[in-house]
């Protein structure tokens, strides 16, 4: 941790408002109907303070403890994922002008969003999204299909505001894949919460510049010490440990092992591990058209790999069992996806055991 500055939670409003005069769009957690989810705000007094949370795999449950912490709970279902990567979003309409078609309107403009409160882990899974929306080639060129333009522009006029770990959740095992509880890189301000102040470090010259107009101090040793010490305990506290070490080989040799029935007998196939993933990108595209105009729309949304019909041909679906869906499905995360992308496909978060409506907790399978 270096170039530290201080910055009491009674100014924390501050940076809000210095986003906000910079045209972002914030969004941040708040307190939602039994859950905390990153949501658009207006002023700092929108977003969750004095929340806990516990989650195990099928559980979670967020209590008021009534304390003056803003981040003292884990993840929650919601990733910075959607704000790149709607969950719905049109790519472009089109109308017949005589024997060929014109394009009315491509995909809308994203917002500049600046999100306070992404999490290392999640900072990770934006890097990963990175490699799979927006690919380079050994010689540096990009190769960008239109529907993934959205992205493209979403991701570089975002503002990210990380938050260090302090408090793991009960499925969190980032320190086990590296990607937390500190955050390292990606990101434009790093918060980690010390008592009553905030310590900032800016990781771009963007971060540096918003910094500038906040009223900061230098930040003292004892903060510096007690925020290290913070992040210490929640990497030694995790709530699960995995060994990564061989996991693409283990799987590799395993695809005909027995622990693939026992999922097909306790998985529901719901999708849900894959809709709050924040690295998932499976997708589909579905065209309506207009009867009164004569536009037709193409739209994309997410899909997942669970569903019965994401591997149809026409000679039926490819992974037509539930124990082959999840074997896909576990062995990209862990495995294949290195192959393709040169890295893991999972961050750590804990997501997919959290919302598994029958507690899976693929960590002890493995």
């Amino acid at each position: 941790m270096k170039n530290l500055k201080s910055l009491q939670k009674s100014d924390f409003g501050r940076l809000v408002h210095v986003l906000q005069e910079d045209g972002y769009s914030v969004a941040a957690p708040v307190e939602a109907g039994g859950v905390l989810a990153v949501r658009p705000i207006e002023s700092v007094e929108e977003i969750a303070r004095g929340y806990r949370d516990e989650q195990a795999p099928g559980r979670y449950r967020v209590e008021d403890v009534g304390d003056e912490l803003y981040f003292g709970n884990a993840v929650g279902a919601e990733s910075a994922k959607r704000f790149f990567f709607p969950a719905e979003n049109d790519l472009f309409t089109a109308r017949v002008d005589g024997d060929h078609f014109v394009l009315d309107r491509m995909a809308d403009d994203p917002p500049r969003w600046a999100l306070i409160g992404v999490r290392p882990c999640d900072l990770a899974a934006i890097r990963t999204q990175d490699r799979v929306f927006d690919a380079h080639d050994e010689s540096g060129a990009v190769f960008r299909c239109e529907s993934e333009t959205y992205y493209t522009r979403a991701r570089e006029e975002a503002f990210l505001v990380a938050v260090n770990c302090t408090a793991p959740g009960g499925n969190c095992f980032c320190a086990s894949w590296g990607t937390g509880p500190e955050a390292r890189e990606g990101f434009d301000l790093a918060l980690t919460e010390v008592g009553g102040a905030f310590l900032l470090q800016p990781g771009s010259h963007r971060g540096e510049a918003v910094l500038d107009r906040l009223p900061v101090r230098d930040a003292e040793p004892s903060e510096i010490e007690l925020a290290e010490l913070k992040i210490s305990r929640a990497r030694e506290h995790m709530g699960k440990r995995v060994d990564r070490d061989g996991l693409p080989e283990l799987l590799a040799r395993n695809v005909e092992h027995r622990i693939w029935d026992w999922f097909s007998h306790h998985c529901m196939g719901c999708g849900n591990c894959t809709m709050v993933c924040p690295t998932c990108f499976c997708s589909t595209v579905t065209d309506s058209t207009d009867l009164a105009t004569g536009a037709a729309t193409r739209t994309r949304r997410w899909e997942s790999c669970y569903t019965h019909q994401f591997s149809y041909v026409t000679s039926g679906p490819v992974r037509s069992g539930t124990s082959a869906r999840y074997r896909h499905w576990l062995t990209h995360k862990l495995g294949t996806w290195w192959e393709q992308f040169g890295s893991s496909g999972c961050v750590g978060c804990g997501r997919c055991m959290t919302w598994c409506p029958v507690g899976i907790d693929w960590t002890k399978e493995v």
